[in-house]
């Protein structure tokens, strides 16, 4: 039997113990930068094992375990997995339920965190069977700036690392189904704030005020000139604001409004050039409102890019298991969405590529981030051979 066969052979064996992690995890979420309990079930996890444990690595609970391959010298190859949740009221019908009000594993962390777990005990307990050494990387903090991945790769943990590599689920994407994407593969992201200052008064008497909440209406129309008066059309920006809030009565205009939004690009090249933009707008509203300003932008993880060469190298290989554990592999467009996995990238090559999890029976799957969100279950095992299938063809 051969180190893939055995790998696998364990993979499928354990299956239901990795669904049985997810739905733990599932049911106890833990926000960004708080999940000190997830963290201690993971360290609980490897306790036991033939492994190098570091905690708290970088700016929360990161966790590097180091497993060394025992058929000789070879490269060290990183795997990653995060395990945070989301700040969303779960409206999925699930038995496994989160058990934290408010919070939710909304975009599949959970099941990153079940598969790499089970990986990484089939590949320690196989280690005298392959080469290099492998650094399984569980990351804290995905979802909220500064996130862990630029933290974990100051740390200077990874300086040794090779190549790195991680998957995603998407229930918008059929299960059986693995999609790569060379090049730019995920946006870059900046978030923003911006209060506008005004004087209130009575909602009669608008003259006897500077109105906050006028010069806020027309900012989040303007702004979206940035886009489509600013930018190259031929470049990918997007500008959204997420929030306005400016709570009051029927007759009492507010002294002051706050909105929220996010910026995505797929070339870095946009990523000051929308700043300046909006920062132009702001002073236009500060002199033709009579407001005061303040906006505070913040550069957040940048382009998530996928080395073309590594993508065609692992295309390859899953299309010598497609029809066994999954069906197709196939090159799929960018996505929206920014993941800070993209700063283990620009310091190391490898790449980031993308698992279906459709529900059974759904057409119009809830995408990730949404209150309904699900992932079908299936698409744990075929993430971990999928991985299982890339580190093999690097470390026999």
């Amino acid at each position: 039997m051969s180190l893939k066969e055995k790998i696998f052979k364990q993979l499928e064996e354990n299956e239901e113990r990795m669904i049985e992690i997810r739905r733990h995890l599932h049911e106890n979420p833990e926000l960004s930068f708080e999940e000190e309990k997830t963290a201690q079930f993971i360290e609980e996890f490897y306790k036991d094992k033939d492994v190098t444990l570091t905690t708290n690595v970088g700016n929360g609970y990161g966790i590097i375990v180091e497993i060394e391959g025992g058929a000789g010298e070879g490269p060290t190859i990183g795997l990653r997995a995060d395990f945070d949740a989301l700040p969303i009221k779960e409206e999925a019908d699930v038995e496994f339920k989160s058990k934290n009000e408010g919070v939710m594993h909304a975009c599949g962390h959970d099941g990153h965190t079940a598969y790499m777990l089970i990986l990484g005990e089939a590949l320690i307990d196989l280690k005298d069977e392959w080469k290099g050494r492998i650094k399984l990387i569980h990351q804290h903090a995905e979802e909220i700036p500064p996130g862990g991945a630029k933290s974990i790769v100051e740390s200077g943990i990874l300086d040794d690392l090779d190549e790195v590599y991680g998957i995603h689920l998407f229930p918008t994407i059929d299960v059986g189904d693995i999609t790569v994407c060379a090049e730019e593969a995920m946006t870059g992201r900046s978030n923003f704030d911006l209060k506008i200052q005004g004087s209130g008064g009575h909602g009669a008497m608008p003259h006897t005020t500077n109105d906050a909440l006028v010069a806020g209406g027309y900012f989040v129309t303007s702004a979206q000139t940035i886009v489509s008066r600013r930018m190259d059309p031929n470049d990918s920006v997007v500008v959204s604001i997420t929030a306005f809030d400016a709570p009051g009565g029927y007759n009492v205009i507010q002294d002051s409004v706050t909105l929220r939004g996010t910026v995505r690009y797929l070339s870095m090249d946009n990523m000051e050039p929308v700043y300046e933009e909006m920062k132009n707008l702001v002073e236009g509203l500060e002199r033709s409102y009579g407001v005061d300003c303040t906006l505070d932008y913040v550069y957040d993880y940048p382009v998530l890019y996928n080395i073309p060469e590594i993508i065609d190298e692992i295309e390859a290989t899953l299309e010598e298991s497609a029809g066994t554990y999954f069906d197709k592999v196939y090159r799929a467009k960018p996505q929206a969405a920014s993941e800070d996995f993209a700063y283990y990238l620009e310091k190391k090559p490898g790449a980031f590529i993308f698992v279906g999890a459709k529900p059974e029976g759904v057409e119009n799957a809830y995408p990730n981030h949404h209150p309904k969100f699900e992932v079908n279950e299936k698409s744990l095992l075929i993430s971990a051979k999928a991985l299982a299938d890339i580190v093999l063809n690097k470390i026999q």
